[in-house]
C-alpha cells in the first residue's frame, strides 16, 4: 500500500499542478452554461438584415392582413408580376397570390432574388394559412369571431405531485422539464468524464512504456501496484474537480442567485420549495420557478453531487482499468484504436440510452441499462433527477463497484504481460491468453 500511495501522489500532483487543470476546472461550469444557452444565442445573433418582400395580391384578401416582423417586411405593390421581377431587384423577392387563393391554396409563388430559407418560407405559408382560415370562418357569419377565439384560448399549467413520495397537501410539486434537463446534463457529464479520464490513464501508460520508464519502475513495485496507483491517482484528480464544481454551484445557487433575483420572485421560489404551489404562482412560469427552486435547494444539489461523485468514481475505476490494459498492450495511440473500440462502445451506447430514459425513466429498458455496470454510470445519473427508488441507486452502485474489482483482476493480468511487450500489436485472442496465465 505504501508503494501504491506513492504512485497515487505522483499521478495526482503531476496533473493537479498543471495550468490546464486549473483552467478547465474553473471554466467547465462556464462552458456548460454557454452550451446550454448556445441555441438561444445562436438564434438571437443569426438574424440577418431585414428582408423586403413585394406582395402582389390579386385576391385582395391576404396582403392587407400580412404582418411584418424583425426579419421580413411585406410591402404591397400595384406592379404586375413581370414588372416587379424586373424592377424590384433591390427587394428580397416578390410574393404572388392568385385571385382564386380561397379555392386553390397552392396558387402562391415566391420569386426570390437570392437564396431563401426554411424560416422565411414557413413565415409566409403560416401567415397565409391563418388568413385563409379566418376568411373561410367568416362564411359562417359569426359576430366577434376574433374576440371569441381570443377568449376561448386557454393555457393549462400542470402541477405534478409524487403520490408515492408523499400524500401530504403541502408536498412540493415535481417538474419533468427540470428532471429532463438535469438528467441530460448529468448523463453527458458522466460520458465526458469516462472518456477523458479513462483515455488519460491509457495515454500515460503508453508514454511511459515508450520512454522505457516502466522497466525502471517495475524494478521497485509490482505491475499491479503500478496500475492501481495510476488508476487511483487520476481518480483523485476527478474527485477534486467534481468537489470544486459542487462548491461553485452550491455557492452560486444558495448565495449569489438569491441576491440577483427580485424579492417577489424569491418569495415565489420559497413558496414552491415549501410545497405551496398556489402561492408561488405570482405571474411567473411554473417550469422557470421550479428550475430556480432546484438550483437554490441546497439539499437537492448536495444529493445530486453525492450521487454524481459516487458514479463518476465507480464508472471511472471500471473503465480506467480497461483503458490501462489497452495502453499496456500497445506501443502508440494509433495501435490502441482497434483495442479501444470495445471499451468505448458501451459508453457511447449509454449516451444513446439517455433518449429512452428521457422518454420513460421507469421503462424496463432504462431500468436494466441503469443496472448493467458498463452503462449504469451514465444511464442511472440520467434517471436520478426523476426521483427513482433509493434501492435501485444502491443496487446499481453495488454492481458497479463489484464489477470494478473483477475488472481490475482481469486487467491486471493483461497489464503485467503487456508492459513488457514491444513492437507487436496483440490480437484479442492473445489478450485472452494473457488473462489465463498463472503467476
Amino acid at each position: 500500500m505504501s508503494n501504491i500511495s506513492i504512485i497515487i501522489g505522483r499521478e495526482f500532483n503531476e496533473r493537479v499542478r498543471k495550468k490546464s487543470f486549473i483552467i478547465t476546472t474553473l471554466l467547465m461550469p462556464v462552458l456548460m452554461l454557454v452550451l446550454m444557452a448556445a441555441p438561444a444565442l445562436i438564434m438571437n445573433f443569426s438574424k440577418g438584415e431585414l428582408k423586403r418582400i413585394a406582395v402582389i395580391d390579386e385576391s385582395g384578401l391576404v396582403a392587407p392582413a400580412l404582418e411584418s416582423n424583425e426579419e421580413i417586411a411585406y410591402e404591397p405593390t400595384s406592379l404586375t408580376t413581370d414588372e416587379a421581377r424586373r424592377e424590384l431587384t433591390d427587394f428580397f423577392g416578390v410574393l404572388y397570390i392568385g385571385s382564386d387563393i380561397l379555392q386553390n391554396s397552392s396558387n402562391v409563388r415566391l420569386y426570390a432574388n437570392s437564396s431563401t430559407s426554411l424560416s422565411i418560407e414557413s413565415d409566409i405559408t403560416g401567415q397565409i394559412e391563418r388568413i385563409l382560415e379566418a376568411e373561410k370562418l367568416k362564411n359562417y357569419h359569426i359576430d366577434n369571431l376574433q374576440q371569441i377565439l381570443d377568449e376561448v384560448k386557454t393555457t393549462v399549467t400542470l402541477q405534478t405531485f409524487r403520490n408515492d413520495k408523499s400524500q401530504e397537501e403541502d408536498a412540493p410539486s415535481q417538474s419533468s422539464a427540470v428532471a429532463t434537463a438535469t438528467g441530460y446534463i448529468l448523463g453527458f457529464v458522466l460520458y465526458m468524464f469516462l472518456l477523458i479520464y479513462g483515455s488519460m490513464v491509457m495515454q500515460s501508460v503508453i508514454e511511459e512504456k515508450n520512454n522505457r520508464v516502466l522497466e525502471v519502475i517495475v524494478s521497485s513495485v509490482r505491475p499491479f501496484e503500478l496500475m492501481m496507483g495510476k488508476i487511483l491517482g487520476v481518480a483523485a484528480v476527478a474527485v477534486v474537480q467534481v468537489l470544486i464544481w459542487g462548491v461553485l454551484i452550491v455557492v452560486a445557487g444558495s448565495v449569489v442567485m438569491p441576491q440577483l433575483m427580485p424579492a417577489d420572485a424569491m418569495a415565489s421560489v420559497q413558496a414552491m420549495q415549501q410545497g405551496m404551489p398556489d402561492a408561488a404562482m405570482g405571474g411567473m412560469d411554473s417550469d422557470m420557478l421550479q428550475i430556480v427552486a432546484a438550483l437554490t435547494d441546497l439539499g437537492y444539489i448536495v444529493k445530486i453531487f453525492v450521487c454524481l461523485l459516487l458514479f463518476i468514481v465507480g464508472g471511472y475505476l471500471l473503465y480506467s482499468a480497461m483503458f490501462a490494459a489497452v495502453g499496456s498492450a500497445v506501443d502508440n495511440v494509433q495501435d490502441a484504436s482497434q483495442l479501444q473500440m470495445p471499451v468505448t462502445l458501451p459508453i457511447i451506447l449509454a449516451l444513446l440510452m439517455m433518449i429512452a430514459v428521457i422518454k420513460d425513466p421507469n421503462s424496463p429498458l432504462a431500468f436494466w441499462f441503469s443496472l448493467i455496470p458498463f452503462t449504469s454510470p451514465v444511464v442511472m445519473m440520467a434517471r436520478i433527477p426523476y426521483g427513482i427508488p433509493a434501492w435501485e441507486v444502491a443496487l446499481s452502485l453495488v454492481l458497479l463497484y463489484a464489477s470494478f474489482v473483477a475488472m481490475v483482476w482481469l486487467a491486471g493480468k493483461i497489464y503485467r504481460v503487456g508492459i513488457f511487450m514491444y513492437g507487436k500489436k496483440p490480437t484479442f485472442r492473445e489478450l485472452l491468453k494473457w488473462m489465463k496465465y498463472k503467476y
